[in-house]
């Protein structure tokens, strides 16, 4: 028995046509927006973008893990550069400045896939330009384009660290002896490259209680090596404890109740008859200046005054004097900076 009022479940061909009409609407509307989240959010401009802000935000966590910018062994080796090659600076707190005013001014699909996405932005006072060569890795779920580096962007930075093994850069401390054993570990000037990421700004010096370096800024380009020499030079209290332990070693020398203290600058032949002991005093200690040598901080030879006093009696006529006379001399040396932070004082022979 059928009734009226019963409607029939079956959709029909009209309905049918616009369903499907909707549907395909719906995923042309999904690949449209996919295509525009591709090459926008997900394009290989906003790739270059992103790594660039992380730079400039002091980010280093996400620069150093955006794809293609760690170095492998491999790549270490085809760079000539050691497989321990340091890492140190590879944080925050390092960079002086980072990118700002970014803007991408081209952005090229080549033959091979591969993107060449440049790049304008301003380092510090500088304005620069750098191509960066990009490639596709495997989709974000499928579907979103993920990017790498084809050429890591990471720069060497070659550091001389003149007189002096310690540094600073940034925030940072760092020591060129960290990987070097035996003999390396005694040289008077070290050098050792650090990877750095870039493009960045940095600053880097020397400050001790004992020596210290004027600020020395560089420019760190992607890919690139720049080398950078920190030259540390005495400062005053270097040179005020040298002055203390060489006043301490003449006034040693001065106790010596001789006419030739033994070890000592000055002396003094006398050809008459000595008839007391001979009395030594500093008239004039030589200043202390120290500079940077060859293989530690020298003194050159260094003019000073002895003064001695002594009774004698001529052996030509038996009169007895006293004899009151000063004593020009020279003190030269080196000194060097211990492991311990000590000072250790080489005297040197003078004419």
């Amino acid at each position: 028995m059928t009734g009226s009022g019963v409607r029939s479940g079956r959709l029909s061909p009209l309905s049918i046509v616009a369903w499907a009409g909707l549907a395909m609407l719906l995923v042309g509307a999904f690949l449209a927006a996919l295509g525009g989240l591709n090459q926008t959010t997900y394009g290989a401009a906003n790739f270059v973008e992103r790594y660039l802000a992380a730079v400039a935000d002091d980010d280093l966590a996400t620069a150093i893990t955006t794809p293609g910018v760690a170095l492998d062994a491999e790549e270490l080796e085809a760079k000539g550069l050691p497989a321990d090659i340091s890492t140190a600076m590879l944080r925050s707190d390092v960079i002086e400045a980072g990118p700002e005013d970014v803007r991408v001014v081209d952005d090229v699909v080549n033959d091979d896939g591969t993107h060449t996405v440049t790049a304008s932005y301003r380092l510090d006072t500088a304005i620069l330009q750098t191509s960066f060569d990009v490639r596709a890795i495997d989709p974000l779920y499928g579907v979103l384009n993920r990017w790498a580096f084809v050429e890591s962007p990471i720069a060497v930075v070659d550091v001389t660290a003149a007189h002096y093994p310690i540094f600073t850069v940034g925030d940072l401390t760092l020591d060129t002896r960290a990987s070097k054993t035996g003999d390396e570990l005694s040289a008077f000037s070290q050098a050792a490259p650090y990877l750095a990421i870039a493009p960045a700004a940095y600053e880097f010096g020397a400050s001790d209680t004992l020596v210290v370096a004027a600020p020395v800024p560089i420019t760190a380009e992607p890919g690139a090596s720049v080398a950078v020499t920190v030259d540390a030079q005495p400062t005053a209290d270097f040179n005020a404890r040298v002055q203390t332990q060489v006043d301490a070693y003449l006034d040693d020398c001065a106790t010596q109740a001789v006419l030739q203290p033994a070890g000592c600058p000055f002396g003094i032949e006398i050809d008459d008859r000595v008839l007391g002991e001979p009395a030594w005093s500093i008239v004039e200690y030589p200043e202390v200046v120290l500079t940077a040598g060859e293989s530690a901080f020298e003194m050159p030879p260094t003019a000073g005054t002895a003064h001695i006093s002594v009774e004698v009696q001529s052996l030509f006529d038996g009169e007895i004097s006293q004899l009151e006379e000063d004593r020009p001399f020279k003190v030269a040396l080196s000194a060097s900076i211990r492991p311990d932070g000590s000072i250790a004082i080489q005297l040197q022979q003078t004419d």
